[in-house]
């Protein structure tokens, strides 16, 4: 599909067709507009929206269009954790929503998101994680969001333990300078 079709369009426009439709061209083409601004292209990515409120990182999951989620989940600064206005779905949730036709594709966006720090234990509007969307339907997707779940849980219970010891050596220092 040639970038010449889309011409007309906003960036916005372009950027959630290049998503939907996997064009990597046309998605390069957007990137090199911003060359110098990759902050304000990182905005764009976080803030265009197809008319049902879908972002280009959902399209992505939702159509299985890896070489283009590809490159977004690469550039820092993108939101991982998007949520569907009307749904409240994350892109992982469409992922997981994707298995239903491409389980074994699925499973690859899946890996990749939490790969780069995708949440697995966010829920939607209905209360559904990624997980309860999968169900017993695919063994090799549910363990993979159950152990993402769990070493998502695990690092949140480290960052606990450990601003209960800064507290605590705080207090420690505390203490000391008062005998001192």
């Amino acid at each position: 599909m040639s970038d010449e079709k889309f011409k007309g369009a906003t960036a916005q426009e372009q950027m959630i067709e290049a998503a939907r439709r996997n064009n990597l061209d046309l998605f390069k083409s957007i990137e090199n507009q911003y060359g110098e601004k990759p902050e304000e292209f990182i905005k764009l990515l976080n803030t265009a929206t197809d008319a049902t409120g879908d972002s280009a990182l959902h399209l992505c999951c939702k159509y299985g269009c890896y070489s283009v989620m590809d490159e977004i989940i690469d550039l820092d600064g993108v939101n991982l954790d998007i949520k569907a206005p009307v749904t409240g779905d994350t892109p992982l949730h469409y992922a997981a929503n994707y298995s239903f036709s491409e389980p074994e594709y699925a499973l690859f966006l899946i890996q990749q998101l939490i790969e780069v720090g995708a949440d697995p234990s966010i829920r939607n509007k209905e209360g559904l994680k990624p997980l309860d969307i999968i169900g017993g339907s695919n063994d090799k997707i549910r363990k993979v969001l159950e152990s993402a779940e769990y070493a998502k849980a695990a690092e949140h219970i480290g960052e606990i333990v450990q601003d209960v010891d800064d507290e605590d050596n705080d207090d420690d220092s505390v203490e000391n300078n008062n005998y001192k």
